[in-house]
């Protein structure tokens, strides 16, 4: 039961750290030197960034908002996952935790197909999605699964 354990939690760690970076990380789309995020466009010029605030297209605000979501969720989940672990009865199931780690997934999911749909009105040939976008696809799966694993988790002595 410690393995498992240590495992889910090794999991939501690793689903919250992706998450973070996902949002935070200025590489959503790249094109040369230049990358752009949920939240600046920088380009690299003789060492130096520069970078200028994104456009206020809606879609672009939904992508930021669900993002911030997702990870806010995670954190929430995690937070109660411990609490849980401590109070929660002997075979209870980490149902509350669960709902927040799905609502979080498909915050996520949510927020990547926005911009794999919306972005193309932007995206140049030559552009290529980075490793943030690829970061919050992979999000999507380990923190639905992390939630599945809650939902069938029970608490032993």
């Amino acid at each position: 039961m410690l393995a498992i354990l240590l495992a889910t939690i090794v999991l939501h760690l690793t689903d919250l750290i992706i998450l973070f970076i996902s949002t935070c990380a200025n590489a959503w789309r790249t094109h040369g030197v230049a990358n752009y995020d949920l939240w600046h466009d920088c380009t690299q010029t003789n060492g130096r960034y520069h970078c200028r605030e994104t456009s206020d297209a809606d879609w672009l605000q939904a992508v930021q908002a669900l993002m911030v979501l997702a990870t806010i969720f995670c954190l929430i989940s995690f937070i109660i996952f411990l609490c849980q672990l401590f109070t929660l009865l002997k075979g209870g199931r980490f149902f509350f935790t669960a709902v927040f780690q799905v609502l979080a997934s498909l915050f996520v999911m949510s927020g990547a197909i926005i911009y794999t749909v919306m972005s193309p009105e932007w995206k140049n040939e030559s552009d290529g999605y980075g490793y943030a976008f690829v970061l919050a696809w992979l999000a999507f799966p380990l923190t639905l699964i992390s939630g599945f694993i809650y939902i069938v988790l029970r608490k032993k002595e």
